[in-house]
């Protein structure tokens, strides 16, 4: 069997993003991703301003720790000032701009009124203290945005604080997804509410397209296909024409009723891969011709929560590179300690589904099979066992959390 490290290298190394570029209002890019750098044009702050309300002062003037100075003037944010007199203050609001001659801020806690238009100062403020000084942020002509970055909100408002209101971005990714078995029905379609004997409901329609949302792709459902070589081939051919992607749920093994693999090498190309990954295992990943180039093709397992786990270790990663993000597309693992024993080792990688208790340990569900959905609603995210280890109360384990793994 594969191990999970190189099939992910491999799906990695095939993914060529799409090349389409749009430009877009910042105020509609979030979770697009960056086409081209971005540099700013102008300094942040775009001049010394105060970060607190108070008064602007010299320090030099405020020496004693008690000194009592005239209010000479009142500056709210966006209001322009007049230089500061020697031996004055000027009652600043935060976000000010500083007035020339003034050197300091002091907090307004820090001061008190001794008479119309005096204060008294009882601070020996130092130079510069409670100033945001220009561009101490960012300085004009500095990149503030590389290309291939995932923009989420921290990156929407650094845009907008350099004043860019469009954004370049990579055209969102065009994903088509179907499902095979002829046991498969949708959640409302029994009749009398009855499913038929050997019926089950068709969850992972819902998760995988729940999954693609949260990724921002463009989706087309081709819904469940009935369980034909023909049929398949069809769909596939329909699917391919104006889609990047194709991820199919079922149908990916051996069996006389498992029609995708047959299918695909008709239409296109086809690797089958064992992945040495519990739950998963069967992964297909290939392209479909169309008339101009292919659309590439990811087969998942039907059962709900291998489906689940082999699209947030594999699709999702591949997926993010199509989309044209430079970065890293491996989620974050954190190191946390085991409240539970795993003593049967397993010959392939386990992502066992746990909680956080209250000590800040996890807990494991108790029962980790590839049928039981409920298993990844309970919990908070994957325990990365690797081959051959088993786990026992106390021991340090690498978590993945679910928020990792769904955007």
């Amino acid at each position: 069997m594969l191990p999970v490290s190189e099939a992910l290298a491999f799906l990695l190394d095939a993914a060529r993003p799409v090349a389409e570029t749009e430009r877009v209002p910042t105020l509609e890019a979030n979770g697009r991703v960056l086409a081209q750098a971005q540099s700013s044009t102008i300094d942040v702050p775009s001049a010394d301003n105060t970060q607190m309300d108070g008064y602007a002062v010299r320090a030099a003037d405020c020496a004693s720790g008690g000194a009592t100075l005239a209010v000479s003037q009142r500056i709210a944010a966006g209001q322009p000032g007049q230089p500061l007199a020697p031996g004055s203050a000027a009652r600043i609001f935060t976000g000010a701009l500083i007035p020339e001659g003034a050197d300091a801020v002091v907090m307004q806690e820090q001061c008190e009124a001794a008479a119309p238009n005096l204060v008294t100062v009882r601070h020996a403020p130092k130079p510069g203290e409670w100033i945001r000084r220009a561009g101490e942020d960012i300085v004009a002509g500095a990149l503030i945005l590389a290309a291939g970055t995932r923009l989420r909100s921290q990156e929407l408002g650094l845009a907008a604080s350099v004043g860019l209101a469009s954004l370049p971005v990579r055209r969102r990714l065009r994903v088509a997804v179907f499902f095979t078995g002829d046991e498969l029905t949708m959640p409302g379609e029994a009749p009398g509410g009855q499913l038929a004997p050997g019926a089950i409901y068709n969850s992972n329609r819902f998760t995988l397209r729940a999954l693609l949302e949260n990724l921002g792709c463009t989706i087309a459902d081709f819904g469940i296909v009935p369980d034909t070589l023909e049929a398949t081939r069809a769909t596939l051919r329909s699917a391919a024409r104006d889609n990047d992607l194709i991820i199919t749920s079922g149908g990916v093994s051996a069996g006389e009723e498992d029609h995708i693999k047959p299918a695909v090498e008709a239409e296109g190309r086809l690797d089958m891969w064992q992945i040495a990954v519990k739950p998963g295992k069967p992964l297909a990943f290939g392209e479909v011709r169309r008339d101009a180039g292919a659309a590439y093709f990811l087969g998942l397992p039907g059962n709900p929560v291998s489906s689940f786990i082999t699209f947030l270790l594999f699709v999702r990663p591949f997926i993010l590179r199509l989309q044209g993000v430079a970065g890293p597309v491996a989620p974050r693992a954190y190191q946390m300690v085991a409240a539970f024993d795993w003593p049967k080792a397993d010959r392939r990688n386990e992502f066992l589904r746990a909680k956080i208790n209250a000590d800040g340990a996890l807990e494991l569900f108790p029962n980790q099979g590839s049928g039981v959905l409920t298993s990844t609603v309970w919990g908070d995210g994957l325990i990365d066992n690797p081959p051959g280890a088993t786990i026992a109360t106390g021991d340090i384990v690498r978590f993945i959390p679910f928020s990792e793994l769904q955007h």
